[in-house]
């Protein structure tokens, strides 16, 4: 009985894991990645999407600032890269050193900053990607 029981153990040094304790923690692996790969499938859409937004923001903060010196809105974005002297002949800007381009990538790609603006004094700045639409009025 006890020539056995020697038999089956492992000699000294000879430790290892068999075959079944291998393809188990292959499996296991195999499950937690199949759970996280979707998790994080579209991360770089959200960072593409979330980089646009603040662009618009600090865009919209520009426009802003120029109607608040010049009493009226921009005729363009292109118009917050330079000085800007209002009728009281003070110098102001640039409201941002250049117009950002938007994310690359995306399915669609993202196109370029539309600005529309009212006589009202109201404007919007949109940007379009990902299956997204980013708007500031």
């Amino acid at each position: 009985m006890n020539d056995v029981k020697r038999r089956q153990r492992r000699p000294v040094g000879q430790g290892g894991f068999t075959l079944i304790e291998l393809i188990i923690v292959v499996a296991v692996i195999s499950i937690v990645a199949a759970l996280a790969v979707p998790l994080y499938a579209n991360e770089e859409a959200r960072a593409r999407v979330a980089k646009v937004q603040a662009e618009i923001r600090t865009l919209a903060c520009a426009v802003n600032l120029y109607a608040a010196h010049m009493g009226t809105l921009p005729f363009a974005l292109t118009a917050l890269t330079t000085a800007a002297v209002n009728g009281r002949n003070e110098s102001a800007g640039p409201f941002v050193p250049g117009i950002p381009v938007p994310a690359c990538g995306g399915s669609p790609a993202w196109g370029a900053y539309t600005y529309t603006s009212s006589t009202m004094g109201t404007f919007s700045i949109t940007a379009t990607g990902d299956g997204t639409a980013v708007t500031v009025p």
